[in-house]
């Protein structure tokens, strides 16, 4: 057990560090900015998805309560969503990691944004015409999940060539990264396939295969490597503390819903025996993680916003855990149906969401010149997103109305495009300190 971390101010409050840069000086939008680093492009196009992504899910949902748009379907709206949510948008994100993070982490040199350009145009395209597909017609949606896979996988071949490069002796988390996203890239080409096939089920079960073997594996060891750095970096009176049995029960964690996946879709995930099993691995497995979150300095990160962010985004990974097990378990003991998609939720917007708008803006807030600091917009944004996290966990309770699906649809769409909107802004033009990148 790690020893009690007392809490105490440490460090500069976040006013104090936004005094330390100059405010930015207004220069000219261009899109050749885009190219003068690999996170400008690979950001942009990932907003790009994700705004498209968030206010077409919003446009379902209000379709649904009020039947306004009249929406016709040739690919099912559930698969087209969760597919998009997972493949779409978070790997186009990645790119910016690996090609900025990820040579610092292999003692490598990282390629120059047009190399990694048509990675990013086959995803950003086919994405697009997957949602416009699922509508229109499959062969259009088919043909976008078979360009974006392609891009994907000339993604992941370029980082694998940086990590077979490497001669650092710890490379465990870039690792996982790479091959979380090979078997992202064979999962994006299965569920073309799979649709190809009328195999509508293992299509689905496809894409959570890539949430947890891929976006989740890939969360979890960054998670683990840049968590307690950031957190000593700020909070110096805390070390960085990752052994590595705690990535490895992440690892675990993903590893048993990938077994449920299958499970399921072999008829047998709905027996008593493994949900009771089930959801006793995932208690257990979501309160050692809440514990870690505590241990790794929740607490005392509330004083930085942006930190906090961080660690309250980790935080929904341990509940969305016990949530699933708490399901399971009421499950195999009366059989109704009850938190099962506001665990998967908890996961996707509270975790998986909170993180990426946190390690996002810090991102791009260091790498245009700007103060690492979440201002009174971010954090406004942040605890917004909280509130559409909570009206989807209680949108799935069985009596609960359409109308709260629809609700936290909108105010995901609101966050992304308020955020998305401003980054976007940020990315066409110089840093605002003058330095190149």
């Amino acid at each position: 057990m790690s020893k009690p971390i007392p809490v105490r101010p440490v460090g500069a409050p976040d006013a104090a560090i936004r005094a330390a840069r100059p405010e930015p000086v207004p220069t000219p939008w261009r899109w050749s900015n885009l190219w003068l680093a690999p996170h400008r492009l690979a950001f942009f196009s990932g907003m790009v998805v994700l705004m498209a992504s968030g206010l077409w899910w919003a446009a379902v949902q209000v379709d649904r309560v009020t039947g306004w748009f009249g929406l016709g379907y040739a690919v099912s709206p559930t698969l087209t969503h969760a597919a998009v949510m997972t493949l779409g948008f978070m790997p186009l994100f990645f790119s910016g990691f690996l090609f900025t993070a990820g040579p610092k982490w292999l003692g490598v040199e990282g390629p120059d944004a047009r190399v990694v350009t048509p990675a990013l145009l086959l995803q950003v395209v086919g994405w697009l015409l997957w949602l416009a597909g699922a509508h229109l017609d499959l062969s259009v949606a088919v043909a976008g999940a078979l360009l974006a896979s392609a891009g994907l996988g000339l993604q992941y071949l370029r980082f694998w060539r940086l990590l077979l490069g490497s001669h650092v002796e710890e490379k465990v988390h870039a690792t996982v990264v790479a091959l979380g996203g090979a078997l992202g890239t064979l999962c994006a080409a299965g569920v073309a396939l799979a649709l190809l096939s009328d195999a509508g089920p293992v299509a689905l079960a496809l894409v959570h295969t890539a949430l947890w073997g891929f976006i989740v594996a890939t969360y979890v060891a960054v998670a683990h490597r840049m968590i307690p750095f950031f957190t000593s970096g700020v909070l110096p009176m805390i070390e960085i503390w990752r052994p590595f049995w705690v990535l490895w029960l992440m690892l675990g964690a993903a590893v048993l819903e990938l077994i449920s996946v299958w499970l399921l879709v072999a008829g047998w995930g709905e027996a008593t025996a493994w949900r009771v099993v089930r959801g006793a691995l995932e208690l257990a497995a979501g309160g050692v993680l809440v514990w870690l979150a505590w241990v790794w300095g929740l607490v005392q990160s509330l004083k930085f916003r942006l930190l906090a962010m961080l660690h309250l985004g980790f935080l929904w990974f341990g509940l969305s855990l016990i949530l699933s097990g708490s399901s399971q378990w009421l499950l195999a003991a009366g059989g109704v149906p009850t938190l099962g998609l506001g665990a998967l939720h908890a996961l996707t917007m509270g975790f998986l969401g909170s993180i990426l708008l946190a390690m996002v803006t810090r991102v791009s807030c260091g790498h245009s010149g700007r103060a690492l600091v979440a201002d009174a917009t971010v954090w406004g944004l942040f605890w917004t997103l909280q509130v559409a996290v909570v009206l989807r966990i209680a949108g799935a309770l069985p009596w609960v109305g359409g109308v709260w699906l629809a609700l936290a649809a909108g105010v995901w769409a609101l966050v992304m495009l308020l955020w998305g909107g401003r980054l976007l802004n940020w990315y066409g033009r110089p840093r605002a300190d003058g330095r190149p990148g």
